[in-house]
């Protein structure tokens, strides 16, 4: 893959990456918007695509994107994007 087609790769992985966390939790902060437009690191981007869309709550996304590109396995309760709604019915 040539230089230029990786970079259009990054970017598109970027916008989705945005895309799936405002689908999921509304307006994001501009400072977050701003550091996800500064990742540099395909296995990153990737890592954090599956995070954004397992996490509950933007909390636990922010968390997980200060642990860099880590080994990861996206399991247990951190991980179940219905635990909101869940903790929610159980009121």
């Amino acid at each position: 893959m040539f230089l230029y087609e990786q970079e259009a790769q990054m970017g598109d992985d970027r916008q989705d990456l945005i895309e799936i966390l405002q689908m999921r939790f509304g307006v994001l902060p501009e400072e977050l918007e701003e550091h996800l437009y500064q990742l540099s690191e395909f296995e990153t981007l990737q890592r954090l695509i599956l995070v954004a869309a397992n996490v509950p709550t933007l909390r636990v996304f922010m968390e997980e994107l200060q642990e860099g590109n880590h080994p990861f396995k996206l399991v247990g309760e951190r991980f179940n994007p219905l635990r909101e709604i869940g903790d929610r019915n159980e009121e």
